[in-house]
This record gives structure tokens, sequence and C-alpha cells, in this order.
């Protein structure tokens, strides 16, 4: 069985499935806790995306800073078109992360 992405959906295949209202007769709790996000509940994973995301950037910077000691990179046009692009995805990436997002307004 799918999961249903919001209460809408939830509403409509409880009216469409016999199995699954015969599932929300016997027990209900039991029934909707396989909708619930396991994310919701697992901080920990957020948390590690966030560190490794963090990471990323943090060597990326230290990377750039000992290429311009080595005298590797000497302007701004002879950085790593990878650093950039990777730095500039894991910020991005970390952005999206860490912003709530939007709440549907009924």
């Amino acid at each position: 069985m799918t999961t249903p992405p919001n209460i809408s959906d939830l509403k409509r295949e409880l009216q469409l499935s016999p199995e699954l209202q015969k599932q929300f007769r016997e027990d209900p709790v039991k029934a909707i806790q396989q909708y619930e996000n396991p994310l919701d509940e697992d901080k920990w994973v957020y948390r590690i995306v966030v560190l490794s995301l963090g990471l990323t950037i943090f060597s990326i910077v230290v990377g750039v800073i000992v290429l311009v000691g080595m005298d590797k990179i000497t302007s701004d046009k002879t950085v790593p078109t990878l650093l950039t692009a990777v730095g500039s995805a894991a910020i991005g990436a970390m952005a999206g992360l860490l912003v709530p997002s939007p709440r549907k307004q009924s």
C-alpha cells in the first residue's frame, strides 16, 4: 500500500479501500501509524546530513585557503570550477534543509 502524501489523499484512499477501512475499524492507532513520516521522529538523519554538508563546505573553504597559500590560486578566475560547484551545491542543500517547510493554510 502506498503512503498518501496528505490527509485528503488518506480520506480518499480510506473511502476506496475496504481493506483499509477494516484496519481502521480494528485498530485505528495502528492503522494510522503506517502513514507517519519516520523523519518526523528521527532527528539524527537531519543532523548527520547537516553535519556532512557543513564539513563539505568547511573542507572546500580550507582547501581554497591552502591553494591560495601555495600560490596555486592567484585570482578569482583560477579557483577550480569543481570547488565552486560543490561548495555552491552544499550551501544550497543546507539552506534547503534548515529553512522551515511551508505549511498549507486552510
